[in-house]
């Protein structure tokens, strides 16, 4: 039988001194395998105590099998025939089933059946809880489970006190972390698991070189890879695929080559896939394969093949070299991707940080990313967004250069986002003003009145509720419902302003004059917006053909807009009404002050109003 106790000293020349012992090594590996396993979540199985008040249907079997010899190498799992183990569990009388189970169990692990082995062993522990205080029974669960690729859970059976030093134990525990990608912790358990290998056939310790191999090739020691391959059959296609991409990885390419064209003849789908993707890899770390060729390839390895190892290297891969060639979309495709269905352990944090990096670069003004293209990017990667201010700064950022190009509504559906699944509490409060006043321009005050009545449930303070109320306001004014818009204005401090530009906006003159008569300034030295409130005062009460009001608002500003240069405008709005011309009536208004007396309000309120066509208008005749 071939040996494999080389290895030995190959191991103990690459580890460093002072390395983990086996149960430092089993403890650490049991705490990263939340971070390092894809596979179904782990189950915590009590290796320290039974159920106390579990009921026993056959008693006794637990301190049986805790007296019978230690579970070790090949023996541990000879293999019965299918007629004689159904035979002895048929048979087998109540004080019996336990042992005739046990045997069909080790059977059953000794022919690769994980799962079948794995239900009987349940079973047994139903009928004997105490037996999960047992090391053979649990080495005989993680073996299952192992085979099963449940490799947390596996750990966790083989972690009990006696198993540290079990050679049996070492063995599996070593394949549960190489397939598993913990290279470092596999690796230390090779010394302790030589014995049992080495008991084995060239056939029946395959799995364990296999695994202790990519644990190898993971640690970037490929020529020890190789050593360890050389125990396997030269014809194995899993053996010639881990010696090709340990050629490659030596430099070795035309070896490389040949290992792995034999993979693709003889291996299963999954080696030939597998086998191709190396061969990539290969070429590329080689420089002998363009980036845009490799891309290529790449795509069609990504359509093919779904899933596992496989899927995950070519997608790292895919990232990669599209951020080298700034295919900045494409980059971010791959590197979501990776990061959203792959458990990446101890690769998480950098790849987050690489991710994010582009991300942030690929949307800033002077990336050279179009504007459309950017915001897209943003909703279809917004997960990889920087937490915190950050990320906050960034949206913000990009909504307002959504909005100066007049995209409202994605501007809003931008904000929308950060204000329900970033936004916490009073947080929402500016984000749930600007969303709705970005729905307002676009024309949507529906759905400004949803934002903010979506975000009702805080106790905002009061500059807050005011400014809320203020874009409630014009939102249920621009859908008809004045009467409640003004309501709402009441406890507002500039409402009557907002008032009177609402009935600005809609011609309501007698609605103007009236709310406008008590905001009339004192007269004297006046601003833009005091000006504004005059002269549209002035223009209503033309409208409306009161030349008793004019009259008396000329006498009262006559002086205060002498100097000024809206001067000619107040004087051609408090003529007589009989005496005014439509065409300098139209002239002067649209030489009115730009500053509205409502400030920001009055750009949300002619978002849906019809633009004023007072050059066709006449004056009302005095009645």
């Amino acid at each position: 039988m071939a040996k494999i106790e080389p290895i030995l000293l190959l191991v103990a020349a690459v580890m460093p001194a002072g390395h983990a012992t086996p149960a430092d090594v089993r403890t650490a590996a049991v705490q990263s395998s939340s971070d390092a396993f894809s596979n179904v979540a782990p189950t915590t199985m009590a290796v320290a105590s039974a159920p106390a008040s579990a009921h026993a249907r056959f008693p006794g079997f637990a301190a049986q099998l805790a007296e019978q010899p230690t579970l070790s190498g090949p023996n541990a799992w000879p293999v019965l025939t299918y007629d004689k183990a159904w035979s002895a569990l048929a048979s087998a009388a109540s004080d019996g089933r336990q042992q005739a189970r046990w045997n069909y169990v080790r059977s059953l692990i000794g022919q690769g059946l994980g799962a079948e082995a794995l239900s009987v062993l349940d079973v047994m522990k139903s009928d004997d809880p105490d037996l999960a205080l047992v090391d053979s029974w649990q080495l005989a669960r993680g073996a299952a489970l192992t085979q099963l690729g449940r490799y947390a859970d596996a750990l966790n059976a083989l972690g009990g006190a006696a198993l540290t030093t079990n050679a049996e134990a070492c063995a599996w525990r070593m394949r549960s972390m190489g397939e598993a990608g913990l290279a470092g912790p596999a690796l230390s358990q090779v010394n302790g698991a030589l014995p049992a290998i080495n008991a084995r056939t060239v056939r029946e310790r395959a799995p364990f070189v296999l695994a202790a191999s990519r644990a190898a090739l993971a640690a970037n020691m490929p020529a020890q890879a190789v050593q360890w391959l050389a125990q396997l059959r030269d014809r194995d296609p899993a053996a010639n695929l881990l010696r090709g991409r340990a050629y490659l990885a030596l430099g070795k390419m035309q070896e490389a080559r040949l290992r792995l064209d034999r993979v693709g003849l003889s291996g299963t789908a999954e080696e030939q896939m597998d086998a191709k993707l190396s061969a990539l890899e290969g070429a590329v770390a080689s420089k002998t394969l363009a980036p845009a060729s490799a891309l290529k390839q790449l795509d069609h390895i990504r359509f093919a093949w779904r899933g596992g190892d496989i899927e995950k290297r070519a997608l790292l891969m895919t990232a990669q070299l599209s951020a080298g060639a700034h295919y900045t979309a494409r980059s971010l495709s791959a590197g979501a991707a990776l990061f959203r269905y792959f458990r990446l352990g101890t690769e998480a944090a950098p790849t987050l940080a690489a991710l994010r990096a582009q991300f942030t670069a690929s949307l800033a003004p002077g990336s050279g990313v179009p504007l459309d293209k950017a915001a897209g990017l943003y909703w279809e990667f917004r997960d990889l967004a920087p937490a915190g201010g950050e990320g906050d700064l960034l949206v913000n950022n990009l909504a307002s250069r959504l909005q100066a190009a007049g995209l409202y509504a994605r501007a809003a559906e931008l904000l929308q986002y950060q204000m329900t699944a970033r936004a916490q509490d009073i947080a929402q409060g500016p984000l749930s003003v600007r969303v709705a006043s970005l729905q307002i321009l676009a024309g949507r005050p529906d759905r400004a009145l949803a934002a903010l009545r979506s975000t009702n449930g805080v106790l905002y303070p009061d500059q807050m509720l005011q400014d809320r109320h203020r874009i409630e306001a014009v939102a249920l004014h621009l859908l008809g419902r004045t009467s409640e818009a003004l309501a709402v204005l009441d406890d507002v401090p500039d409402g009557k302003r907002i008032t009177a530009e609402m009935f600005w906006q809609k011609h309501d003159w007698k609605n103007l004059v009236a709310a406008g008569e008590a905001d009339l300034p004192a007269p004297g030295a006046l601003n833009d917006v005091e000006q504004t409130i005059v002269l549209r005062h002035a223009i209503g009460l033309a409208m409306l053909g009161q030349e008793g009001g004019l009259a008396k608002l000329k006498s009262r500003y006559a002086v205060s807009f002498a100097r000024l240069p809206t001067a000619a405008t107040f004087n051609v709005l408090t003529q007589p009404v009989s005496t005014i011309d439509p065409s300098a009536l139209s002239d002067a208004m649209a030489s009115l002050p730009s500053t509205s007396p409502a400030g920001q309000i009055a750009n949300l309120l002619a978002a849906d109003a019809p633009s004023p066509q007072l050059a066709s208008a006449s004056p009302k005749p005095a009645g």
